[in-house]
């Protein structure tokens, strides 16, 4: 290190006084021009997606948007409202709760993908393998609460169709889910359709986002929801609110 300026290296952002520059772009030419959905691409990527691209990214940051106040992350945002948070707080106090469990099946869901694609052998070995390593839970299929489907998956297959045809990507990832999901159906004798995580993961695996990145870009989805249900227990009120309503009582184990 020869000076102070090489603690912190960025290809992300050129400032000095009157100057902004973002990935080489000028700040002034982006506001306005570029929708939101395109700068998270190129902040995260570098570059600016085709308009096909952008449409498709765009559509599974929407869909991922909310999942009501029974979703962990929800609830804690609101909880932490009636406690006297404000806005950024409580939407920390959600996003930290996106784990591997609640938050984490969209990046496990676009490694299962890779590990199908590069795996050695057919779906059904690469599926198997897959379990041996990770576990009998297949990341981004079925669902507890919507069945039989979840409404979003299909509306974001048939966005990843037209951006095939668009050649905004190339649909390997697409064949590779829709395999899985028939491989799923043939092993438990039932449907076990593909949810959100699963048809998200699909869209970034075919748009090229890293693993890692598809549960960052949920966190940045699933944001929208926290920060609308947040304010809105802001408006209604209410202090201290737990997770259920005070005459509800634990079960009790006695020692």
């Amino acid at each position: 290190m020869t000076d102070v300026s090489d603690w912190w290296r960025t290809s992300i952002i050129e400032m000095e006084p009157g100057k902004i520059h973002l990935r080489g772009h000028p700040i002034q030419d982006l506001i306005g021009t570029r929708s939101f959905s395109e700068m998270i691409w190129m902040m995260v990527r570098g570059d600016m997606p085709s308009p096909a691209q952008s449409k498709l990214f765009e559509a599974a940051l929407v869909a991922a948007v909310d999942h009501g106040p029974q979703a962990p992350s929800i609830a804690a945002a609101r909880m932490a409202v009636t406690c006297g948070l404000p806005l950024n707080n409580a939407m920390a106090s959600a996003v930290n709760m996106l784990g591997d469990v609640h938050g984490g099946a969209g990046e496990q869901a676009v490694e299962m993908y890779h590990h199908i694609q590069e795996f050695d052998g057919d779906l059904a070995a690469a599926l198997d393998d897959w379990m041996a390593l990770r576990g009998k839970i297949i990341p981004g299929f079925g669902h507890r609460f919507h069945t039989p489907i979840d409404p979003r998956a299909p509306r974001l297959m048939t966005l990843v169709e037209e951006a095939v045809k668009a050649d905004a990507c190339c649909g390997a990832f697409l064949a590779i889910a829709r395999g899985v999901e028939n491989e799923l159906a043939v092993r438990k004798n039932r449907p076990i359709p593909m949810n959100i995580d699963g048809a998200t993961a699909v869209i970034y695996a075919e748009l090229g986002f890293a693993p890692p990145l598809a549960r960052g870009l949920f966190c940045l989805s699933r944001s929208v929801g926290i920060l609308a249900h947040s304010w809105e227990q802001m408006q209604q009120g209410g202090r201290n609110k737990g997770p259920t309503p005070p005459h509800y009582r634990w079960t009790y184990d006695k020692p």
